[in-house]
């Protein structure tokens, strides 16, 4: 019996995108702003990181760097545990983690994973996503073609993501649609 796990794919089955456009994210943050505080700064966390719906669940106060303006997130698909990889955050995200008050090693989210999902699902809903993007993982996805498409080096997104691969964060150089438009576009702007 093989332990290979297959290939991460930007596409599902059916050839339907399994990632957050940029627009999709955008409405995505707008549906969040109208959520609960502590919902809202779980929405932004994993929009703003990339990270696993559990690596967000595991985040504590005591895990924030406000001087560095990062996270220590718990890298969960590690083979072995305690390992740590830090995540810058903006600002706001921190003024709204700081605000819900929490004791330096609570979790800042008291959820399960399945509640936590449904309040992802819920704010999906809410900004009117729909298809297999419509879940954390397409928030990760997101993340990642957002991060290469804005010209982070993958390297840089390899390590923010948690990958022990860097074949595993290639899979964001192969973009599609718009996203895929805006690097050519690049192209044909030097062409003349």
């Amino acid at each position: 019996m093989s332990t290979r796990r297959s290939p991460i794919h930007l596409f599902d089955h059916t050839g339907r995108r399994k990632y957050l456009s940029a627009e999709e994210r955008a409405r995505f943050l707008a549906a969040a702003a109208l959520a609960a505080p502590r919902i809202e700064a779980f929405c932004l966390l994993l929009h703003f990181t990339g990270c696993r719906i559990s690596e967000g669940l595991g985040l504590r106060a005591e895990h924030l760097d406000f001087e560095a303006g990062s996270a220590a997130l718990q890298t969960l698909k590690q083979r072995q545990s305690g390992i740590y990889r830090s995540v810058p955050l903006p600002p706001m995200l921190f003024d709204k983690l700081r605000a819900l008050g929490t004791a330096p090693d609570a979790p800042l989210f008291p959820w399960h994973r399945a509640t936590a999902w449904a309040k992802i699902k819920t704010v999906m809903a809410r900004a009117g996503i729909e298809g297999p993007h419509a879940c954390p993982r397409g928030l990760r996805h997101g993340f990642g073609v957002a991060a290469v498409t804005a010209g982070v080096p993958v390297t840089l997104v390899q390590r923010w993501l948690g990958h022990t691969k860097l074949e595993t964060t290639a899979i964001y150089l192969s973009v599609m649609g718009r996203e895929e438009r805006r690097f050519a576009s690049r192209i044909w702007r030097k062409a003349g």
